[in-house]
């Protein structure tokens, strides 16, 4: 049985999310059709831009994403600080560059005179547009109607582009970030259309790579990796170990690598305390060892009891890979 989404978005035990939208029967978001010929890899870049233009508007940050065929993935993270820095002309701004509003908030916004009760009634907007500019679904469904508007009027046709409402998983420590952004950077790789992270394309890997190899900086859409004692704002975890992982991860899910693990682990793993061969398992295609929620077993106990839930799909692979 399906969730109601607010009872599984708790920003009090993490704003690290991912999210996942596949499209319905034989629609294709990207990728080719075997049974007509016909390519969809223009729509790719669709993708990648609105989810870089949802993120310059909204207060949530992109850590992750890889676009396939018939679906992609992101992994988002709330940012609550940079909402709430906002003053009410900022909030106004940028929802008015998705959406029109009412006509008293465009008066408001073109200079128009307004009364007290008028100014009143556009500072409640603005207040309810800084909550939706923190709100997972509200940023989903801005990036799915838009795709679904889109690619419906190029097939020409109507109807029902996505199988149903966004997947979330909640990731809720520091282990289930890393782990689930390697997870969807190796999607390609996973599938076995690419067989490096580098050459997997449409993918934050490989932007980050690309961006890092030219400038020695790290993509301005994307939320930075840092590894700090401090709170900085960034994904805790040094870009050069994240590259490592990714490399090593990738060469060992692959179908001529199965099983075949390198003894030179990455240090990052050691210092989150992730067991290597379990937490391959994990990345191996078909694995859905985690449905509502990733982490250690303590932390995915936390999150349950939050729900007013006892056990959480995923408790005993966990413990495997993430131990306590």
């Amino acid at each position: 049985m399906t969730s109601a989404r607010t009872t599984l978005i708790d920003l009090h035990t993490t704003p690290y999310y991912h999210c996942m939208a596949r499209c319905v029967r034989r629609a294709y978001l990207c990728g080719e059709d075997q049974l007509t010929g016909a390519s969809y890899e223009h729509r790719k870049p669709w993708v990648v831009d609105r989810i870089k233009h949802l993120a310059s508007i909204f207060a949530i940050d992109v850590c992750a994403y890889a676009v396939m065929s018939n679906h992609y993935h992101t992994i988002l993270h709330i940012n609550t600080k940079r909402a709430e820095s906002w003053n009410s002309d900022e909030v106004l701004l940028r929802w008015s560059q998705l959406f029109d509003g009412p006509l008293l908030v465009q008066r408001y916004l073109s200079g128009g005179s307004l009364g007290e009760t008028e100014r009143l009634r556009v500072m409640d907007y603005a207040e309810e547009y800084r909550s939706r500019l923190l709100s997972l679904s509200w940023f989903m469904r801005c990036l799915n109607e838009h795709l679904a508007r889109k690619a419906n009027e190029e097939d020409g046709c109507k109807g029902r582009f996505w199988e149903g409402r966004f997947k979330s998983q909640a990731l809720v420590d520091e282990a289930a970030v890393l782990s689930c952004m390697a997870y969807v950077d190796l999607n390609p790789v996973r599938a076995g259309i690419a067989k490096t992270p580098e050459t997997s394309d449409f993918t934050s890997i490989q932007e980050r790579i690309e961006i890092y190899h030219e400038s020695q900086e790290q993509p301005e859409h994307l939320k930075p990796l840092q590894l700090s004692n401090t709170k900085t704002g960034k994904i805790p975890f040094a870009l050069s170990d994240y590259f490592q992982l990714v490399d090593w991860a990738g060469r060992a899910v692959r179908d001529d690598k199965r099983g075949a693990i390198s003894n030179d682990l990455p240090p990052i793993l050691h210092r989150l305390g992730i067991d290597a061969d379990a937490w391959l398992q994990t990345l191996q295609p078909g694995k859905a060892a985690f449905v509502h929620a990733i982490g250690g077993v303590g932390a995915l106990q936390e999150y349950a009891l939050k729900l007013g839930k006892k056990w959480l799909h995923g408790m005993s692979v966990g413990k495997r890979v993430f131990g306590v």
